[in-house]
C-alpha cells in the first residue's frame, strides 16, 4: 500500500471513533516486534557485536516510529491529546525503553559495555568511543530519566570506586607533587570523556566525583606528607608547586580550607620558631630583619602560589600578629631596629630604599597587639637620637612619625611630634642666646676701662681652664634641661662665654619619656655658662622652671699627653667633669672622684668603666685592672694614651643593648600606669554618647576606641567603670542593675 493509502486508512479510523482500536493495535504491534528484536540482540555474545547490534536496531525502530508518526499523523492529533494519550512518536520510545532497554538480558549488558569501555579508557586502552557515543544517545533520546537511571547513575558509582582505589595507590608510590599531577591530567581527562561520548550534564558530577576521591578525602594526609606536602613545599620555595595545590583546592567548595589551614601551620610554626630563637633574642636588628626576610618571603608566597588570595593574606596576618607577640620584647626590639636604621642604616640610602624600610617596620608595627608599648621605647630612643644628635635623616624621622600618625591617629604621635618640636624651638632659643651674648659683649667692649679690664678676666678664665695642665683640657660641653619647650642639638655661631661654646636643648616635661635626673657638680666655669643661660631664659619665659639634667649630656675636650699628641675626645657631662679633675691631681681613688663629683654610685662606676676599661679609649689607668669599680681603687692619667683618630668618641658602658628585666618591669608599671586614664576617658566617651548601656555594650565599644594603641583586658574595663560609678560618672540603673546610665 502507498503511504496516502496508508494515511487515509487511519484518517477514516479515527473519523469513523475507531481511534482506540488503532491506537491499542498500534501498542500491541509495536510491542511484538520489539520483544522480537530484543531476542535477536541478546544473541550477540561479544560486547562490542551486541552494543553495534543495539545501536543497528535502535536506529531502525526510530526511523520506522518516524514514518509511523507520519501516517497516523491525524490520530496524533486529533485523538491522542483529548484521551491523554502519548503521541506515536513517544509511544514507539516507551515501548523501545519497556521491551528492549529495560530487558534484564539487555539492560545490564549494556551498563556493562558502557562501564567497560570507560575503564578500559581510563586505564590507557584504545576504544570504540562512536559507539559509545551512540549507545549514550540512544538512552537519552528514549528519555532523560532512562540515562540517568540506565547509566549516569552507575558510571558516578564506578568513577567513584576507581579513583577511590587510584588515590590508594598513588598515596603509596608518590609524593605530593605527582601525586597532584596525576589528579590535575585525570580531571582533564574526565572532562574530555565528557564532551566525547558523554552528556554534558554529567561533566559536573564526574568532575565533582573525581575531586572527591582524588583531592578531598585524602586532603589531610595528602597535604600532610612530611617530605613532600604543602609545609615542605614552602619552607623549599616551590612556587610552582605550591600554586598547583591551590589552583586544585581551588575547584573544591571547601577546598581551600584545608590550604588555608596548612599555610597558616606552616607559617605560625616558621614564626614561633624565630622569635624563640635564642641568637635573635640577643640581637634586636638580626631579630627585626629575619621577621621581615620571613613576611618577605611568605609575602611572595601568596602572591605567587595563592594568586595573592585575600583568605591567605588574612590567614598570614593572623600568623604574624600571634607569633610577633609571644616574644614580649618584640616592641622593644622593632624600636630599637628603627633605632639603628634611624641612626646610621639609612646613610647613602635612596629616598625608595629608605621608603622601603620605613615600610618594612610599619608592616611588623601592624601586627604588634599593644601599640602603647612600642610608643614607650619609641620615645626612648628618639630622645637619644634627638638629643645626642645621632639622627642620620631628619625626613626620614619625620616621614615614620606621618606613617604613625595614619595608622594610629594624631594622639598616638602627639608627644612624639612634642619632642621634635622641642628640638626645633631650643634650636631657635640657642640662636637668641648667643645673640645675647653677642650684645653683651659689644656692652662691655663700650666701657672706657672697665670693659677692658672685664675682657681681659675673662681670657684669664679661658686660658685658665684650657692650659692648666698637659693632660686634659676644657673645650666645649652640651647639657640638657627640663621645662616647657623643646629643641635640637647643632653648633652655630662662635658666640660663648668664658671660652666655653654651651648648646642647651629644653625639654618639655610630660613629652619626653622619664630620664634619668642624676645631678653633677660642674666645674665652675660651666656653671657659670647654665646659670647664664638660666638668666637669659627665664627673662625672656615667666611662670617656667628649669632643672638641669646633667646626665643627658655631652662634652668635647681636648687632651695633651706626655709625647705632645693632642687629641680631642666626645663624652658624656659625667666623663667631662671627671676628666677635668685630673687637670689638678694625677691620682684619685673611686671616693675622691665621687666626693668631687657628686655623681651616682651606679652612673659613675659606667663612666669609669668606659674611661679606663675600653680599648683605644682607655684615657685614665684603673688599679687592680679589673672589670668591677670598687671603692678602693685607684685611678690615673693615662699619659701614654694613643689614638690613630684625631677626635675620639667615648661611649657610656651599658650591661646589654636591651632592657633589663628590671627596667622592663618599671616600663609595664609606666605603661600601665598610662592605660588607666585612657580606658576612663573611653569609657566616659561612650557613656556619654550612649547614655545607656550594659556591660557588654560598654566593653565592646571601649575595645574597639583603644583597639589602635592597646586592647584592654574586660577586667580592667569593670575595674575602672566601678571607679567611675564611685566618682559618680556613672551610675547603675534603679531597676535594672545590669545597666549603667551616664550622669551628666
Amino acid at each position: 500500500m502507498s503511504f496516502e493509502e496508508l494515511y487515509r486508512n487511519g484518517y477514516n479510523m479515527v473519523l469513523h471513533r475507531h481511534g482506540k482500536r488503532l491506537y491499542d493495535g498500534l501498542i500491541e504491534v509495536t510491542k511484538e516486534h520489539l520483544q522480537t528484536v530484543s531476542e535477536q540482540i541478546k544473541k550477540k555474545t561479544d560486547p562490542n557485536l551486541f552494543a553495534k547490534h543495539l545501536e543497528l536496531k535502535w536506529n531502525e525502530h526510530a526511523k520506522s516510529m518516524s514514518m509511523i508518526r507520519d501516517i497516523l499523523m491525524y490520530m496524533d492529533r486529533i485523538y491522542c491529546p483529548p484521551n491523554g494519550l502519548e503521541s506515536v512518536y513517544d509511544l514507539g520510545l516507551s515501548s523501545w525503553r519497556d521491551c528492549v532497554l529495560r530487558d534484564s538480558g539487555i539492560n545490564q549488558r549494556m551498563i556493562n559495555f558502557l562501564l567497560d569501555t570507560i575503564d578500559a579508557e581510563r586505564k590507557g586502552e584504545r576504544v570504540d568511543t562512536n559507539l559509545a557515543k551512540d549507545v549514550v544517545h540512544m538512552t537519552s533520546d528514549v528519555g532523560e530519566d532512562v540515562y540517568v537511571s540506565d547509566l549516569e547513575t552507575h558510571i558516578l558509582k564506578k568513577t567513584g570506586e576507581f579513583y577511590a582505589n587510584e588515590s590508594e595507590t598513588l598515596l603509596a608510590s608518590c609524593d605530593c607533587y605527582e601525586y597532584l599531577q596525576m589528579a590535575a591530567l585525570r580531571l582533564a581527562e574526565e572532562s574530555t570523556r565528557v564532551r566525547a561520548y558523554l552528556r554534558n550534564r554529567t561533566e559536573s558530577y564526574l568532575v565533582r566525583k573525581c575531586e572527591s576521591e582524588l583531592l578531598e578525602k585524602p586532603a589531610e594526609v595528602l597535604l600532610g606528607l612530611p617530605n613532600s606536602g604543602l609545609k615542605s613545599m614552602l619552607s623549599n620555595s616551590r612556587s610552582d608547586q605550591a600554586a598547583l595545590v591551590y589552583t586544585l583546592y581551588k575547584r573544591l567548595d571547601r577546598g581551600l580550607q584545608f590550604v588555608k589551614r596548612t599555610f597558616s601551620s606552616y607559617a605560625l610554626d616558621t614564626g614561633t620558631k624565630l622569635v624563640s630563637d635564642a641568637e635573635l633574642k640577643n640581637d634586636p636588628v638580626a631579630f627585626v630583619e629575619a621577621l621581615l626576610k620571613l613576611k618577605q618571603n611568605l609575602d611572595k608566597t601568596v602572591v605567587e602560589s595563592f594568586a595573592n588570595d585575600r583568605t591567605f593574606q588574612n590567614a598570614l596576618h593572623a600568623a604574624f600578629e600571634k607569633f610577633v607577640n609571644l616574644n614580649n620584647r618584640s616592641y622593644e626590639f622593632i624600636s630599637l631596629y628603627m633605632d639603628h636604621k634611624l641612626r646610621k642604616g639609612l646613610k647613602g640610602c635612596s629616598d625608595d630604599e629608605v621608603e622601603d624600610v620605613l615600610n618594612g617596620a610599619m608592616s611588623l608595627f601592624r601586627f604588634l597587639s599593644e601599640k602603647d608599648v612600642f610608643e614607650k621605647y619609641y620615645k626612648i630612643h628618639l630622645s637619644k637620637r634627638l638629643l645626642f644628635n645621632r639622627s642620620s635623616s631628619d625626613n626620614a624621622e619625620k616621614l615614620f612619625v606621618v606613617k604613625l600618625k595614619t595608622e594610629c591617629g594624631y594622639q598616638y604621635t602627639s608627644k612624639i611630634e612634642g619632642m621634635m618640636n622641642d628640638v626645633r624651638v631650643s634650636k631657635d632659643g640657642m640662636r637668641l642666646f648667643r645673640k645675647h651674648l653677642a650684645n653683651v659683649e659689644r656692652r662691655n667692649r663700650a666701657v672706657d676701662s672697665g670693659g677692658d679690664r672685664q675682657m681681659s678676666d675673662i681670657a684669664d678664665i679661658n686660658d685658665t681652664t684650657t692650659q692648666a695642665t698637659n693632660h686634659t683640657t676644657h673645650s666645649a660641653g652640651e647639657s640638657v634641661m627640663d621645662t616647657g619647650s623643646s629643641a635640637y642639638q647643632k653648633r652655630e655661631s662662635n658666640a660663648n662665654l668664658h671660652g666655653v661654646d654651651l648648646n642647651v636643648t629644653v625639654l618639655t616635661t610630660g613629652s619626653w619619656p622619664v630620664v634619668s635626673a642624676a645631678q653633677s657638680v660642674l666645674p665652675q666655669v660651666l656653671q657659670q655658662n647654665c646659670d647664664a643661660y638660666s638668666s637669659h631664659y627665664l627673662s625672656n619665659h615667666t611662670g617656667r622652671k628649669l632643672s638641669w639634667l646633667t646626665s643627658m649630656g655631652t662634652a668635647e675636650l681636648r687632651g695633651v699627653f706626655g709625647n705632645g699628641v693632642k687629641r680631642d675626645f666626645v663624652v658624656s657631662t659625667h666623663q667631662m667633669v671627671v676628666l677635668l679633675l685630673f687637670n689638678d691631681a694625677e691620682c684619685l681613688s673611686y671616693s675622691e672622684i665621687k666626693q668631687a663629683t657628686g655623681i651616682e654610685a651606679y652612673d659613675l662606676k659606667r663612666s669609669l668603666q668606659s674611661l679606663s676599661l675600653v680599648k683605644g679609649r682607655n684615657v685614665l689607668r684603673k688599679d687592680p685592672l679589673t672589670k668591677e669599680v670598687n671603692d678602693a681603687d685607684q685611678f690615673t692619667f693615662n699619659s701614654q694614651f694613643t689614638s690613630k683618630l684625631l677626635k675620639v668618641k667615648i661611649g657610656t658602658v651599658q650591661a646589654t643593648v636591651k632592657e633589663t628585666d628590671a627596667e622592663q618591669k618599671n616600663t609595664r608599671i609606666v605603661i600601665e600606669n598610662d592605660r588607666k586614664p585612657q580606658i576612663e576617658a573611653a569609657v566616659v566617651r561612650v557613656m556619654k554618647s550612649r547614655k545607656v548601656l550594659d556591660n557588654n555594650g560598654v566593653i565592646t565599644e571601649v575595645t574597639k576606641q583603644l583597639s589602635n594603641r592597646f586592647t584592654p583586658t574586660p577586667s580592667d574595663i569593670k575595674k575602672h567603670l566601678e571607679n567611675l560609678i564611685e566618682r559618680e560618672f556613672i551610675e547603675r540603673d534603679r531597676n535594672d542593675r545590669k545597666l549603667f546610665v551616664y550622669l551628666a
